[in-house]
């Protein structure tokens, strides 16, 4: 048994991962889906301070406050620059870390300079406009290829606006996080806007795993993530 720490991406809270955590509990793991600061059940913490610092320390605070370590972190989309920055302050407490659809940052880099350019513009039109300059409107589900009605149902009115100081705060890594082990999970069933990610993660000779389904595999395909997952873990 290993525990593992389920980190939603833009929009989201822990409760997207409802179809996929009694999974991972069945094969024996002990799984934390913490929502962060200003998102979901946390909206009323929501402020213009909100950055990605904010969101590491969320998770590192878990990591310390449970004694659940040494951990496999699970980083979805934007998550992926929380898991790089918590691996980083917490390398002797991750096991591994896993990019789910997720970026793949370098010191320096903010997550907004980690889209392809006609997506990064299109977020700084919505944060300029109906963002009132410092949040990021959710998406349009369909272009995250959810397509179900029953998903979106379920999926459209838990979203909530994510502050955008998250995407323009760069990480500032040690280089500790390099000999934290990592694996990619590919979701290719959209417009793979992470697809440079997975290509990179092949590059450095990760384990990537390819799922034929949208960007929220959690919802759209627990069981094919699951799987996934779990064969990263017992590897």
């Amino acid at each position: 048994m290993s525990a593992v720490v389920l980190v939603h991406g833009a929009w989201h809270g822990g409760w997207c991962w409802g179809r996929l955590r009694p999974l991972l509990e069945a094969a024996g793991h002990r799984v934390y889906t913490p929502t962060l600061t200003g998102l979901s059940d946390r909206a009323h913490l929501l402020s213009p301070s909100v950055g990605l610092d904010t969101h590491v320390t969320d998770v590192v605070r878990l990591i310390d406050a449970e004694g659940c370590g040494p951990v496999t972190l699970v980083g979805h989309s934007y998550a992926g620059q929380v898991v790089t920055a918590v691996a980083d302050a917490r390398p002797d407490l991750v096991a591994r870390r896993v990019y789910l659809d997720a970026f793949i940052g370098e010191d320096g880099q903010a997550a907004i300079d980690l889209l392809p350019e006609q997506v990064a513009d299109h977020y700084r039109e919505s944060v300029a406009g109906p963002g009132f300059g410092w949040l990021i409107p959710p998406r349009s589900l369909s272009v995250l290829g959810v397509t179900d009605d029953a998903d979106l149902a379920w999926l459209t009115p838990r979203l909530t606006p994510h502050p955008w100081l998250t995407y323009t705060q760069p990480l500032r890594l040690s280089g500790a996080v390099d000999d934290v082990p990592a694996a990619y999970v590919d979701c290719v069933d959209w417009m793979q806007v992470f697809a440079p990610y997975a290509e990179r993660a092949r590059s450095a000779g990760w384990p990537v795993h390819t799922l034929h389904t949208g960007h929220e595999a959690m919802v759209t395909a627990p069981k094919e993530l699951a799987e996934a997952l779990l064969a990263i873990l017992s590897a």
